[in-house]
Order: structure tokens, then C-alpha cells, then sequence
């Protein structure tokens, strides 16, 4: 496969907005809605393609948010944003999908990969991700528990194709696959992922792939035993989202929308000259 994508269109770009007090890189930053949709508007602005508005955490070691409660942070959001560009709801709760596209969402981000009946039954997009196990206990790395998997690439890759093939059974039009990176995999796993973009690409469904400020990219750029805190990985953010996107990716999500949105620019411009 070309390093480019195989379609010509331009990949998208997900800009990310936790409307939580508990993620893990910007808990707290835009849980009030007037910060919130100023945010909103200053990716769009940078490029973004699409908002991921979610209202409840799903780092590791994250505790379950109430459905009332996810609804209650992310409705006066979506409801300012539709409209504006395009939204996407991130949770695993059938109620509050269906509460945000009423609100105005068209794209369910799901990383429980089973609300395929929601997007199905109000007529929007569903992006299936991979987890191992929930958010409370996906990314427990004792030696009695840690993740593990015969091939990792090989098995979440049966597993998307099954889900993507019964929503779309379900009568869903718009289906996107996502491996789940950082969900439920160690730092192998993950790097194992990315190498094997190609075997998820090849399913036939839009990529996405979300590697920003996550663990790994800390582990993996450590120097002298010295991990770098999230808000320190932007340049591993960027370079895995240009590698994605070379590797046939049809969608990247990110915390920094303005230089991933540059990279990517500055990355298709001599391989589209290079095509012409």
C-alpha cells in the first residue's frame, strides 16, 4: 500500500474537548460551558473537522459518571456547537448518546463498541474502539494481570470487523473503526498497533486512530528515567498522528488540534505533487 492514504481525500482531524473535572491531560479546563465552547471554536478555527464532546472520563483507573451527569455537562455544549461543525458524543451510555443527538451530535465515539442500535435507530455515524476490560481495570499492569493478547493486531482487528459487520447489518450507514489505542494494552501492544495500521485499513471501514498525550508516547520518549507528563508529549502527539495518517488513517483525534492540522499539511504536500 502507498504510504499515502488510499483515498484522496484529506484526512479529518478530531479535536478533543472533556467536558470532565478527571481527564487525564485537561480535566477541569473546559467543565464550565462558556470555556468549553471557546474551546470548541478555537480548534474549529485551528482546523478541526469534528468535536468529540465527551462527560466522563475513560483514563485509566476513571470511575463511571452517571448518565444524568455526562448529560448535564455535555448537552449545553452540543446544543451551542451543532450546527457550527460537526459533533461527536464520547461515551459508553445508550442514554446519553441518544440525549446528544438530540441535541445535535451526528457521530457516536464509542469506546465500549456497543451502541451500534443507537446510531442506527437516529440515522448517525458510530466509531467502534477496541477496550480490554473497562476503564477502572483496562490498564492494570501487575504481572498477574497486565494485558495480554496472542496477536494483538490480529485480534482486535476480527474484532472491529465483526462489530463494524453487525452495525452495518443494524442499518448503520456511517461505521468507523478505532484499535483503542492505550485502552487496555501495554506499551508493546500499542507500538504493535501502530506498526499494523495496514490490517485495519485493509477491512474496507474509515480508520481512526487516538494516540494524543497517552501513556505510552511518555514511556516510550523517557530519557534518563524521566517520563514526560502529558502536557510534555506534544511532539510524540504530532508524530504518531502523521504516522497514522501515512498508514491510511481517515481520522486522527488529538488534544492540539492547530499542529497536527500543520503536520499533516506540510506532510501531504510532496506526496501530492509527488502524484500529480
Amino acid at each position: 500500500m502507498s504510504l499515502f492514504a488510499a483515498s484522496s481525500r484529506r484526512p479529518l482531524v478530531m479535536g478533543v474537548l472533556n467536558v470532565t473535572p478527571d481527564s487525564f491531560f485537561d480535566g477541569g479546563r473546559w467543565l464550565e460551558r462558556g470555556a468549553a465552547i471557546e474551546r470548541a471554536l478555537e480548534m474549529v478555527a485551528e482546523g478541526a473537522d469534528v468535536i468529540d464532546v465527551g462527560g466522563e472520563s475513560t483514563r485509566p483507573g476513571a470511575q463511571d459518571v452517571p448518565a444524568e451527569e455526562q448529560i448535564r455537562r455535555v448537552l449545553p455544549v452540543i446544543e451551542a456547537l451543532a450546527g457550527r461543525v460537526r459533533v461527536s458524543i464520547d461515551t459508553r451510555s445508550a442514554q446519553v448518546a441518544a440525549a446528544a443527538v438530540g441535541a445535535g451530535a451526528t457521530l457516536i465515539n464509542d469506546v465500549s463498541a456497543s451502541l451500534w442500535q443507537v446510531a442506527a435507530d437516529h440515522g448517525v455515524g458510530w466509531i467502534a474502539m477496541h477496550m480490554l476490560g473497562d476503564p477502572l481495570t483496562m490498564q492494570d499492569l501487575t504481572m498477574q494481570d497486565r494485558p495480554a493478547y496472542g496477536d494483538v493486531v490480529s485480534e482486535i482487528a476480527t474484532f472491529l470487523k465483526a462489530r463494524a459487520e453487525v452495525a452495518a447489518a443494524a442499518g448503520v450507514d456511517e461505521v468507523w473503526i478505532d484499535p483503542g489505542i492505550g485502552f487496555g494494552k501495554t506499551v508493546e501492544h500499542n507500538l504493535a498497533l501502530l506498526r499494523g495500521l495496514d490490517a485495519f485499513v485493509k477491512l474496507g471501514r474509515p480508520v481512526l486512530v487516538g494516540t494524543s498525550r497517552k501513556g505510552f508516547l511518555g514511556s516510550v520518549t523517557a530519557r534518563n528515567g524521566v517520563v514526560p507528563a502529558p502536557e510534555d508529549r506534544i511532539e510524540a502527539s504530532v508524530a504518531t498522528a502523521v504516522w497514522a495518517v501515512l498508514r491510511g488513517a481517515r481520522m486522527v483525534r488529538v488534544h492540539d488540534v492547530a499542529p497536527t492540522v500543520h503536520a499533516i499539511r506540510l506532510m501531504e504536500a510532496p506526496l501530492e505533487e509527488a502524484m500529480a
